[in-house]
């Protein structure tokens, strides 16, 4: 293709009275912010769908066409740009690391306008956010939770109830430090699962050196058991422990 060519694609997607595809609209959005021109396509019923799939010998759609090759769905599309495609099962840190950026946000958020700067009690309230923001993902759906930490929480595999309990008891114990309310259960709850999970997962990742999918988001991402986990136990049993020294 000649550099002043410009240049076009054909689009094939469903956008339906009751259904638009949402990877055909992110395929049209992407072709036209690589200077595309797109030839939009409309496939307006199911019938047409089939009848297009057939024709092409294509079992999903979108389907996308430049210079008259087929380069297919939304990730063939990406790759023939020389973009990056995710790969559903990577493991990642990025669920972790998002809820520990938006928990000092708000812990940022919520000191700035009361004591004008960062202060200790911001470090607080980062870490019990923290707790709140990923019980919050675990109660999501507390059975899925349930059967990844029952996988290497060594009480829970003693005492199956335990890995039910624990998402409610991160919460409760959360939400407690975060306005310093009623210390004599927050503090010892903190400790307790804090300390339980924390050997646990040491015992799991660096004694028996198991490669397992850590449960601290719920279980919606892939993040492999190890340092976050390990972190998140730690904070709250750092948390427990500051909260027990007196005026500060």
């Amino acid at each position: 293709m000649e550099k002043n060519q410009p240049k076009t694609a054909s689009l094939y997607r469903m956008v339906m009275p009751q259904h638009t595809c949402p990877w055909g609209a992110k395929a049209k959005f992407l072709l036209e912010r690589k200077g595309y021109t797109v030839e939009d396509h409309h496939l307006e019923t199911h019938a047409a769908t089939e009848a297009f799939k057939q024709a092409h010998g294509v079992k999903t759609t979108p389907q996308v066409f430049i210079a008259g090759e087929r380069i297919g769905g939304f990730e063939d599309l990406r790759r023939y740009l020389g973009l990056e495609v995710r790969d559903p099962k990577a493991k990642s840190y990025r669920p972790v690391i998002v809820v520990f950026a938006i928990a000092a946000a708000l812990a940022a958020a919520v000191s700035l306008p009361l004591f004008g700067a960062l202060t200790l009690r911001t470090v607080e309230w980062f870490i019990a956010f923290s707790m709140a923001l990923l019980a919050m993902l675990k109660l999501q759906d507390v059975d899925k939770f349930a059967t990844m930490f029952l996988g290497y929480d060594l009480l829970a595999q003693r005492f199956v109830p335990y890995a039910y309990v624990y998402p409610f008891a991160e919460a409760l114990a959360g939400v407690l430090m975060a306005g310093r309310m009623l210390p004599w259960l927050s503090i010892p709850l903190a400790i307790f699962i804090g300390s339980v999970g924390g050997i646990s997962v040491f015992y799991a990742v660096y004694i028996q050196k198991r490669e397992l999918e850590c449960a601290c988001v719920g279980g919606a991402g892939n993040v492999p058991l190890g340092p976050a986990s390990l972190l998140e136990n730690l904070l709250m049993v750092a948390m427990a422990a500051w909260m027990l020294v007196p005026a500060h």
